[in-house]
């Protein structure tokens, strides 16, 4: 199959997934919970490429598993990944008022309804996995763990903290950067892929191999972020361009400038590569992801 083909078929069923395990409030419920929900799913159902649930997808699919076991995973990590995008365009955290290409969550409801959608949609995430998987305890466990982990205050949460941190305390080194971005960008991306392994089953070996791609990917998806926001305009990346250097942030970008940036991503890229041409089956369209995630525009 076409790699764009396939992509966006993953996207569909992810869709499909998140319809099913994100349902609308009853029109007959009270207020509040139908708001929040409002919230949650205009966050969900404001687009996007929906890579991390590709990522699991296709890791699970290197081992021969059912193509609808990894699923509710899919929509699981969709839930993480809006709830974080929720967050980090509030007013005390970035302060964004476009996130693909419209309103953000806190524009289009209010703060506090925002903020509760972010907390829900974390919440639901978990809700999935131990419904979805009840009937695989040590598969559910595993899922959890691994889910939890990334989502931490070590992994995610931490490297957000960290990364406010840095900006209330001057330049970063490029050190500090790289924890920064393993954790608040890659742990999301390796946790899709470790967790989709982990419903095909794989072995120790390739899941090591999923978690160190996931690694590289992570730092090369955000070399690139950086580079975009320095060049692209607030059209194209349907949020606000130039906020990074507005703020005197430290990126990529402002440590090696624009083309050692664009280099490093580029090195990031090939060792994820390689990780994948380790993986047991036909890595193909994971190897395709992390070109698309490198060549992207938006």
């Amino acid at each position: 199959m076409d790699f764009s083909i396939k992509l966006n078929a993953l996207a569909l069923r992810t869709d499909a997934a998140l319809e099913s395990w994100v349902p609308a409030t009853p029109a007959d419920a009270p207020a509040g919970p139908a708001r929040i929900h409002a919230a949650m799913r205009y966050s969900l159902q404001a687009g996007g490429k929906r890579l991390r649930p590709a990522l699991a997808l296709a890791a699970a699919d290197l081992g021969g598993a059912d193509p609808d076991a990894a699923l509710p995973l899919a929509a699981a990590l969709e839930c993480v990944h809006t709830y974080s995008l929720i967050h980090d365009d509030l007013p005390c955290m970035d302060d964004d008022d476009l996130r693909r290409g419209r309103p953000t969550c806190h524009r289009a409801f209010d703060e506090a309804t925002a903020l509760l959608a972010g907390d829900a949609l974390l919440a639901q995430a978990f809700v999935i996995v131990a419904e979805a998987y009840a009937d695989r305890p040590a598969l559910a466990a595993a899922l959890t763990r691994e889910l939890a982990a990334a989502c931490s205050g070590a992994r995610l949460v931490g490297g957000q903290m960290q990364d406010l941190l840095a900006e209330r305390s001057g330049p970063s080194t490029a050190a500090d950067l790289e924890f920064i971005h393993l954790n608040k960008t890659a742990a999301l991306l390796e946790c899709s892929l470790v967790c989709g392994g982990l419903v095909a089953g794989l072995p120790a070996a390739a899941l090591a191999d999923l978690r160190r791609a996931g690694r590289h990917l992570g730092l090369a998806f955000q070399i690139v972020d950086d580079v975009l926001d320095a060049t692209a305009d607030t059209a194209a990346l349907g949020k606000t361009a130039g906020k990074d250097a507005r703020a005197g942030k430290t990126t990529y970008v402002s440590l090696h400038g624009i083309e050692t940036a664009r280099r490093l991503a580029a090195a990031e890229t090939d060792r994820a590569r390689a990780a994948f041409g380790a993986l047991p089956g036909d890595p193909t369209f994971l190897l395709g992801l992390a070109d698309l995630m490198l060549s992207r525009r938006s």
